[in-house]
Parts: C-alpha cells; structure tokens; sequence
C-alpha cells in the first residue's frame, strides 16, 4: 500500500483548512462580490485561460448566507496530493486505494443532523444555487451525488446526477447514464413502488471521488470511499428511510424518485461544451432536508471545465489504465485530454510487434463506450500535452495505412453528435513510429534546459497575484 492520505478527518472543512495551509497557493479566497448568475462560471473560465485552476471559496455570493466552493477537482496535482502521491502515480495510487474496500462505519449522530427540517416545512426556494450558463434552465445542483439502494438486493450505490428546482419540495433529475440507479428505479417500478434516495451536496474531496468510480453493480461506492480514507466511512442514517450518508455532509436530501412522475429537466450545459436538454425528466420528491449548521454550498463547475471533466475522468482513466497494463505490457501511459472532452483518449506504449498499438487502440474502444477517438502514440511522446500528440500524428501517421474506424457501437447519449439511439462510431489513429520508421529525434541537452529555466525564472517569476 502507498502511504496513508495525509488528512483523515472526513470532514469537507477540515480538508479545507489543512489544504490551505499546506498550499495556500493553491487556494484563492474571493471577497469580490459576485452574482449567483454565471459570475463564479466565469471566474474559473478566466483564470482557466491564465493557466490558473487554484480551488476557490467564494465568500461574498449575492443572496447566499454560505461561502460556495468550487473547482475543487480542476488540478490534476491537488487531486493526487489528496491521495497522498504525486501525478506520476496517481493513476496506479487511486487503483490500489480504492481496491481496499472498507464497508461503512455507522455512527448515532454527526455534524449533518445539525438541523433537519421535514415534512410541510420543506421549501427549496431558499436553497443556494448557482446559474452556470447562459443557457441553462435555471439554477442548478451540479454536485448532488445520489445514494440509492437496490430493492431486491439492498446493495448501495452512488452517482452523479444534475437537478434543477421544479417546486418548494421537488427537483427534476435526469438519469441519463441510464447505469445502476436507473436500474433501481426500475426494479422499484416493477414493484409498484417509489425508490427512496438521498442526495448528498458537500462533503469531503475523497468522497465524491468515489462517486465516480465505475463499478459492477455489487459494489457499493462507499467501501470505495473508505478504501480511499485508508479508515471506513462514517455515516448516519438518515430519518425517514435510514440511508447511510456521510456523517460530515453539508447538506443532504432525503426523499423519493417517483418513477410514474415525469418533469420537464434541462436544458444544462454538460462535459461536451453543449447545452443538452437530452434527459429522463425524473422528480426526486424531497421529504427531508438535513444540513450542518453554517453549511457550504459545493459546488462542480459545469460544461467543459477541468473541474467536471477531471472528476469524472480520473477514475476512467485510472481503471482504463490498469486494465491495459495488465493485457499488454508494452502501455506505459494514458491520458484523456480536456481538449476531446471524455470522447479522445491518448495511450503510449513501447511497441515490441508490429500491430500492437492497433491491439491496444481496438481494446480501448471497445471497453469505453465513451472514447470515440483513441491515439497511440510512442512513450517518448507526451501525452499529456496535445501539442505532442499533435506533432506525432503529423510526422508519424499515413491516413491510408493507420487508421481504422469502426460503426454503429453504444455511445454517450450527451454527445451531440451521436444518433437518436446513443450509437456513434469509433476511430483509431496509429501514430507510433513503426518498424520501419527513419528519423531521430532532435533533443536539448538537459544542463542547457536548466540553465534556460533558471534564467526564465529570474525574468518571469511566478505570479501569485490571484489570491486576494
């Protein structure tokens, strides 16, 4: 095992406090006064175009009594300091953390059920939300993670799904991933019952990591969770249907998702860069509201943002990673780039046999329904820079000889291009140099790159004018 994470206290703010002072260039506090319309959206799309993507904690949101938290997931770099590793070995980190599975410890009582509010006294007009774009229908909940559990088999489940209000005690839902929640709701239909859930919105980083996992439908996302802690996470049942949340949530929702209702939902703008209004249109009745007192409101930057793609890709990759690793040991790295939001995926390998890397490229495709473009590449090239990866396939790659494509396969059904039915079709670029490959490559002396560095930063030291 790899060393333990550095904070085991499973509380948000604990998390936050200890971070800051570790890295409080890595945090930027904003007192600005700032609109819940789209002014927090466009803070993170401005420093992202600065190559700034420090966490932020809003503090001065018009309307709100709570600071908001946000682009907590934008850094590849404060994500492996929470695993206690660095970027080089995040991917394998996050595989044996989360392998340690560890069922939940539930406890009497915990910060969450500080105040719980119930019944007719339900109103979620007055809960803090965010309008991220222009586009969007309304304000919306980006960070709800939905805590299910399977009515014939009781095993839990966690995912991510967006919620806009659509009255004082109900949210419109969609479930678009069409995954294992979707499934609970139907064997809840089959019965002729309503599903009870709970929607949590807060808590700590390594929590909502775990909801991103993708995983068989036995596996319930909180024994992730505690193999990530390296300690089993502490829960408390919640009042009415007694659903193991976290104990140190800001805020959770208890209620049910009525699968006879529909409600208009969306439209949102998702991972793609678009406005979709593609979705289940599905109502989740709130009955209980429990929050901690003084609660924050966590937020997950919409869109195209390094805060939702990383979030969800992480995991993706991490898996993707392992799995080709342990079929082909000529892969040393794997990347999905931001620029092809969850639809490109860069793999490098060290090609011992000619076909290898299109092997490699056909089994990405075919294990991610959401990769539609894979690239392999060499492992001198990297693949975290697309700039790279650009300039292997423009000095590497022959269309006639090196691509494949492949039709008519399940796909995202939030890709704008895919059909009616979600299908879409796949490509694969061979960009490694092959055996018969003639060139060298031109390299830099490394004393001289040290040099060069040492002078730049005496010229253009590092700013640290975004924290205010």
């Amino acid at each position: 095992m790899s060393d333990p994470v550095a904070v085991f206290d499973q509380d948000l703010r604990a998390f936050l406090e200890a971070y800051r002072g570790e890295h409080p260039e890595d945090v930027l506090i904003v007192d600005d006064r700032l609109s819940a319309d789209q002014d927090v959206t466009a803070l993170v799309w401005e420093l992202a175009a600065r190559d700034h993507h420090e966490m932020l904690v809003c503090r001065n949101v018009s309307g709100f009594e709570t600071p908001v938290v946000t682009n907590i997931f934008a850094s590849r770099v404060r994500i492996a300091r929470m695993l206690g590793t660095d970027v080089a070995h995040l991917h394998a980190v996050y595989q044996e953390r989360g392998a340690d599975l560890r069922s939940p410890e539930l406890l009497e009582t915990g910060p969450v059920l500080d105040e719980v509010v119930a019944g007719q006294d339900v109103d979620l007009t007055t809960f803090p939300l965010l309008t991220h774009f222009s586009s969007d229908a309304g304000p919306y909940i980006t960070s709800g993670i939905i805590y299910a559990e399977h009515p014939d088999t009781n095993v839990g489940n966690l995912s991510y799904h967006r919620a806009v209000l659509h009255s004082p005690d109900e949210l419109a839902t969609s479930l678009h991933s069409r995954g294992h929640l979707w499934r609970m709701v139907l064997a809840a239909a089959d019965r002729g019952e309503q599903l009870p859930v709970a929607m949590v919105i807060g808590a700590h980083p390594l929590f909502m990591l775990a909801a991103s996992a993708r995983v068989a439908a036995d596996v319930d996302e909180r024994r992730i969770a505690g193999g990530l802690f390296g300690a089993p996470l502490e829960v408390v049942a919640t009042p009415r249907y007694g659903l193991g949340v976290p104990a140190s949530a800001e805020v959770v929702l208890e209620g049910v998702i009525d699968p006879t209702r529909s409600v208009k939902e969306g439209p949102f703008g998702e991972f793609s860069g678009y406005s979709s209004d593609r979705s289940t249109n599905t109502s989740f009745r709130v009955e209980t509201v429990l929050r901690r007192s003084g609660s924050f409101l966590v937020d997950v930057v919409g869109g195209n943002s390094a805060d939702h793609l990383n979030l969800a890709r992480i995991p993706r990759e991490s898996e993707m990673s392992e799995r080709l690793k342990a079929r082909f040991a000529s892969v040393t790295a794997l990347h999905y780039p931001t620029s092809g939001t969850h639809f490109h995926c860069y793999v490098a390998l060290r090609q011992s046999r000619p076909g290898e890397a299109r092997q490699v490229l056909l089994a990405i495709l075919g294990w991610d329904p959401y990769v539609k473009t894979a690239v392999a590449v060499d492992e001198d090239v990297d693949i975290t820079n697309d700039q790279e990866v650009l300039w292997a396939l423009a000095t590497h790659f022959q269309p006639d000889k090196n691509l494949f494509v492949i039709g008519g396969l399940p796909g995202s059904p939030l890709d704008p291009s895919s059909s009616a039915e979600g299908t879409t079709s796949r490509l694969g670029l061979d960009a490694t140099r092959g055996p018969d490959f003639a060139g060298t490559r031109i390299q830099i002396a490394p004393t001289s790159m040290q040099k060069a560095r040492a002078f730049c930063d005496e010229i253009f030291p590092s700013s640290l004018g975004w924290s205010r």
